[in-house]
């Protein structure tokens, strides 16, 4: 009898979360540089004037009844039905599918490995599967998933204006509104005194 025990595995690079696919059709993936359409001062810093979005991801992936996963599950599916339980959505694509939706209701970012890249804090925007005659036992969805850009902010206080030795200039700033200029045009027939 062979041993196994000394093969090496190698993990699918491919996965949603934790769910690995069957087979994957394909992939889209769009990185995109936002650019302000203003003018830009000549010698002004451009990377003020551009910011990089989160990153959009396409997958058309798969998974099937007749896989060694799915018929361990139809076994159990099975038994399940002829011991009284419930055979609707017992099946392996079935679960697939839920786990899937559960991932996409947890709204809980999460990573998406591809051929090519690791996406990170991404979340499930759309989910979408059709079965028709020829797919009634395999699960074909297309996913699309949006990153979030996930930042870390700071906050500050400022001493007392009175613990400064300038305040006037490193008070705290405050809102004063918008100021302009008006212009002052005498009244018509000259100017009056105000007791007068």
């Amino acid at each position: 009898m062979p041993n196994f025990a000394g093969f090496i595995t190698i993990d699918p690079k491919r996965s949603i979360g934790s769910i690995v696919a069957h087979v994957t059709m394909e992939e889209v993936a769009t990185d995109e540089l936002h650019i302000t359409e203003h003018p830009v001062e000549l010698g002004a810093n451009i990377t003020d004037h551009a910011f990089k979005k989160p990153a959009d991801l396409v997958i058309r992936c798969g998974w099937s009844n007749a896989s060694l996963g799915g018929v361990l599950s139809g076994v159990k599916g099975l038994v399940s039905a002829l011991t009284g339980g419930d055979a609707f959505g017992s099946d392996y694509v079935s679960g697939i599918y839920n786990q899937l939706l559960a991932l996409q209701e947890s709204r809980i970012p999460f990573d998406v490995s591809t051929g090519k890249r690791l996406y990170t804090n991404m979340l499930m925007r759309s989910l979408s599967q059709t079965t028709d005659e020829k797919s009634e036992y395999t699960l074909m969805v297309t996913a699309v998933f949006k990153q979030v850009l996930i930042v870390q902010t700071q906050a500050t206080t400022l001493p007392s204006k009175e613990n400064q030795a300038q305040p006037q200039a490193t008070g705290e700033t405050s809102d004063t509104g918008t100021k302009q200029v008006a212009t002052a045009y005498p009244a018509p027939g000259g100017w009056q005194p105000p007791n007068g």
